[in-house]
């Protein structure tokens, strides 16, 4: 994933998110949002390059490991704890509780997620 910027350009750092724990510094890693795609952003597989994208204005960006799998539950009906209880449940013995949170967090951050 990119750094996160200012619109001057500049890298943000952690003053400039929130304060708390998660990767924007919200306190509990919205557990209780329920993240949704933007409406501008697409979900794609490349079945030519065997590569998932998110599909963003003027820009694509190309998934690794577990992100689409990750994205796909995101429908705006699940909150964070169910889709890490669903991650869980396919992936046992994965980090899914550390570091599912914090990668939609950084992804709403970016703007990609709402």
């Amino acid at each position: 994933m990119t750094d996160l910027v200012r619109p001057d350009g500049r890298p943000q750092g952690r003053s400039d998110r929130c304060p708390g724990r998660c990767s924007a510094g919200h306190p509990d890693g919205h557990l209780d949002w329920r993240p949704a795609r933007a409406r501008s952003v697409t979900l794609r597989h490349d079945r030519v390059r065997g590569l998932d994208l998110l599909v963003l204005p003027e820009r694509v960006v190309v998934l690794r490991g577990a992100a689409a799998s990750i994205l796909a539950l995101c429908d705006g009906e699940r909150d964070v704890r169910a889709i890490v209880a669903e991650l869980e449940r396919r992936h046992p013995g994965a980090p899914v509780a550390d570091e599912v949170p914090v990668f939609l967090d950084r992804l709403r951050h970016e703007g990609w997620l709402r």
